[in-house]
């Protein structure tokens, strides 16, 4: 008989086996059955066949741009007559006044801000219209806001008897409003209205700057008017305490002073703000200006 020994298991193919019945005849016959691995099955986590599918998805995903918001289109005026860089400044809100409005437009105006022709073109800047507006609607949202919170702070009444005839607590006082200042009529009083007014709106001068220019331009006069020099000559004569043609008075008018050129304040405030512009100040002015 031959010896009993061990049997070497057959190794086994990394294909599944099994084994399937025939029927030949009668005769049974063992035949291995080969099972496809299952399709579609995961992949180990971490291999790079699963990496490469993750890159390929995110690759694949287009990247949603934003597209820049378009410019807002500069805004223009047309020039008509009886038109001054200072009026257009006021009507349409440009920052910085007639100031900002002739910096846009310095190369179309020219060298003298007091002559513009009607028909001419200006630009607006963007941010001029809407300027003048946020400063005064967030004041007004913040006084709101404090009136709320005094009432949200101050403490219901409910009681009765001798705590319901407790008075309740004070509220604060307001600030008396300042008195509006008297100016004398005559030309003591003019100087010292245009100086606040001057102070109000950043324009430099002092009062023997304006009294010393006043007294050499027309002796204290404000309906004093040149009717012989080059300005009259041109059809725009000097006119008032400072001598102004009416294109600089309405080029340089201050917002808040009379439009009328032989009005003494506005007349001095429109002046002085002419010389700051080009001296620096009514106190560099020693001549005809």
């Amino acid at each position: 008989m031959p010896a009993h020994g061990k049997h070497r298991r057959p190794r086994r193919r990394p294909v599944s086996q099994s084994l399937a019945l025939v029927g030949t005849g009668g005769v049974a016959l063992a035949l291995p059955l080969i099972t496809p691995a299952v399709a579609g099955a995961a992949p180990v986590s971490g291999a790079p066949e699963f990496a490469a599918r993750t890159v390929s998805a995110a690759a694949a995903a287009p990247a949603a741009v934003k597209a820049p918001a378009a410019p807002a289109a500069a805004r223009t005026y047309t020039v008509v007559s009886g038109d001054s860089l200072s009026l257009i400044a006021q009507k349409k809100g440009i920052q910085g006044g007639w100031k900002g409005l002739y910096k846009a437009n310095r190369t179309a105006v020219g060298d003298n801000p007091s002559l513009i022709h009607p028909g001419l073109e200006l630009t607006l800047r963007r941010d001029s219209a809407e300027a003048a507006a946020p400063k005064a609607k967030k004041a007004a949202t913040t006084e709101r806001a404090s009136r709320s919170e005094r009432r949200a702070a101050a403490p219901a009444s409910t009681g009765t008897g001798a705590s319901a005839a407790a008075p309740a607590a004070a509220a604060p006082a307001k600030a008396a409003p300042v008195a509006a200042t008297n100016y004398a009529d005559n030309l003591d009083g003019w100087i010292r209205e245009s100086l606040a007014i001057m102070g109000q709106h950043g324009i430099p001068g002092s009062y023997d700057g304006i009294l010393r220019n006043v007294m050499r331009e027309s002796s204290g006069n404000p309906q004093a008017i040149n009717l012989w020099d080059s300005n009259a000559v041109a059809g725009t004569p000097s006119k008032g305490l400072l001598q102004v043609i009416e294109p600089t008075f309405l080029a340089y008018h201050v917002p808040g002073t009379s439009m009328d050129l032989f009005d003494p304040v506005a007349n001095i405030t429109a002046a002085c703000n002419y010389a700051a512009d080009r001296y620096g100040s009514i106190d560099n002015v020693n001549g005809a200006y």
